[in-house]
């Protein structure tokens, strides 16, 4: 039956014979087929026998993360080789060079599409291979604060001390300054104590010394230390200072019976621990006085014209004694000059 222009044709017979041809190509295919699929399965075992034995091989080292990330990229790389041969068992045409070609011309678009991926796996693999902090270590990089629980090929993972999870990736962790506040042995901390100005600071001193010494968990060597640090505006500052264990339990610990102790010991030794000064000068808005510009403090604006020019209080306070004598010396002169006249009209 010939095609008919500008029509809908249903011939059956034709995708009769369209699905003929197909499964007489996957039948010819078939030997193809089952050779690339054990081929693909070698390759598989293949892999899985290099990452074992990368692993395997960091682990002698003590670089378990490393041999896991090198591992499974050579896992992964083996399998994709794999793959790849497979291919070409199935379809004998297909020339693996070409593939590879057109992999590199495409490899711009793939590496603007994998960019964050691809640059967190390179940060991933050079912090396990420079190690600036391991698993296990404390570290804090912008305002997370915790203990590093695993390094993957994306990202850190960190347990914070509030029992949270957080998800950094390695990138931003390359890239930017961390502490890693377990690096060594010990870690120093550090406390502010006020005494009074009339108590001794030497005395002072010694009192917070001995009992740092005497405080489980503060190493003996080097010693604490207790130094006249400011002269604050309400108290002397002494600044107490120690080295524990660098893990974040015994830091805390031993700072809570740092303060409880010292403020114990001070108390018993008879020296002040001062609250803090404060003086404010407040300004009574309720005055009578209050719109005189004759009264007002200095700093107010210039009067307006024809106006009392603003004056210091002590000049205005004197001003205004003069005044009030001056009031009280004619007001007793016209009573004098009052009863002056009442005694002449009584004598006349």
């Amino acid at each position: 039956m010939a095609d008919q222009p500008n029509e809908i044709d249903l011939n059956p017979q034709l995708a009769l014979e369209r699905i003929d041809g197909w499964i007489d190509g996957a039948v010819k295919l078939a030997p193809n087929i089952v050779i690339a699929v054990v081929v693909f399965f070698l390759f598989y075992l293949i892999a899985k026998g290099v990452k074992k034995l990368v692993m395997r091989s960091a682990a002698k080292r003590g670089r378990n993360n490393l041999g896991e990330l090198l591992g499974s990229s050579a896992k992964t790389a083996v399998v994709a080789f794999g793959g790849l041969t497979a291919a070409t068992v199935v379809f004998p045409s297909l020339n693996p060079g070409d593939i590879i070609a057109g992999l590199g011309v495409s490899s711009i678009a793939i590496g603007f599409a994998f960019k964050d991926i691809l640059q967190n796996w390179l940060a991933g693999l050079l912090i396990l291979m420079r190690q600036p902090f391991e698993i296990g270590d404390q570290i804090k990089i912008h305002d997370f604060i915790g203990t590093v629980q695993h390094i993957e090929t994306r990202a850190t993972i960190i347990r914070t001390f509030d029992g949270e999870k957080v998800v950094i990736p390695n990138s931003e962790i390359y890239t930017n300054s961390i502490v890693v506040k377990t690096a060594r042995d010990k870690r120093r901390s550090q406390y502010d104590i006020g005494i009074g100005y009339g108590d001794d600071i030497g005395k002072a001193c010694e009192v917070i010394r001995d009992t740092l010494r005497n405080i489980d968990g503060i190493e003996g060597d080097p010693e604490p230390e207790a130094l006249p640090w400011d002269l604050a505006a309400s108290w002397v500052t002494i600044r107490a200072r120690w080295w524990t264990d660098p893990q974040r339990s015994s830091v805390v610990q031993v700072r809570a019976d740092v303060i409880q102790r010292v403020k114990e010991a001070l108390d018993e030794a008879r020296i002040d621990m001062p609250y803090e000064t404060n003086v404010h000068l407040m300004h009574d808005q309720t005055e009578a006085s209050e719109g005189d510009r004759s009264q007002q403090r200095e700093g107010w604006p210039a009067p307006k014209s024809g106006g009392t020019e603003p004056r210091w209080r002590a000049q205005a306070e004197q001003s205004q004694g003069a005044e009030s004598t001056q009031r009280e010396v004619s007001t007793s002169a016209r009573q004098a000059e009052s009863n002056g006249k009442a005694t002449g009209t009584e004598n006349g």
